[in-house]
């Protein structure tokens, strides 16, 4: 694999604030090498060898918000117990449903944009249901739990121009900790 040249912009600046546009289909040969350059790297930044080769910190997720572009388009590369990935390539999301249940990152969410370390807890939901169009402008919903659920939904925020540093009490980083469980 080769590492594709992605500028993932920092939380600093301003493009990260606004909120994405829908996207229109057929999708662009521009939009569709976005995608495929997002998930390299995001494959790439979980393997030990090409994360210590370039320098890279690992993420599972990224928003084309991320890359300056405000569309809403977002990747995700879950490695998989064999060291296989599975992609998901969401375009225009929508959340249905989601559960009453709360979790949150015990070790803490990060952010490919989000460059220092941050203390205390994001209130996520445990499961969702969602709607979305592939690449090929398929319309889909799936339902999605855990650890993936949290991706989905640091991802949603990325398009609406909101980061997870955003949703820690500033005043009490742990809040409501005992209300929820910790994956």
């Amino acid at each position: 694999m080769k590492l594709p040249n992605l500028k993932i912009l920092d939380e600093k600046d301003d493009r990260l604030r606004k909120m994405s546009k829908e996207v229109e289909f057929p999708l662009t040969k521009e939009e569709l090498k976005m995608i495929d350059d997002m998930l390299v790297y995001l494959q790439m930044s979980q393997i030990d060898e090409e994360r210590e080769k370039y320098n890279l910190r690992a993420g599972w997720g990224m928003s084309a918000v991320q890359l300056g572009i405000l569309k809403r388009i977002f990747v995700i590369a879950e490695e998989l117990d064999d060291h296989s990935f599975r992609n998901y390539i969401i375009i225009n999301p929508q959340i249905l449903s989601y559960s009453e249940e709360k979790i949150y990152v015990g070790e803490g969410e990060g952010c490919l944009s989000v460059n220092r370390e941050v203390d205390g807890i994001v209130p996520r939901y445990a499961r969702m249901n969602v709607a979305f169009y592939d690449q090929f402008g398929q319309k889909k919903t799936m339902r999605v739990r855990e650890e993936i659920s949290i991706a989905f939904q640091h991802e949603i925020d990325h398009l609406n121009g909101i980061l997870f540093v955003d949703k820690i009490d500033p005043k009490n980083p742990y809040k409501d900790k005992e209300k929820m469980r910790e994956i």
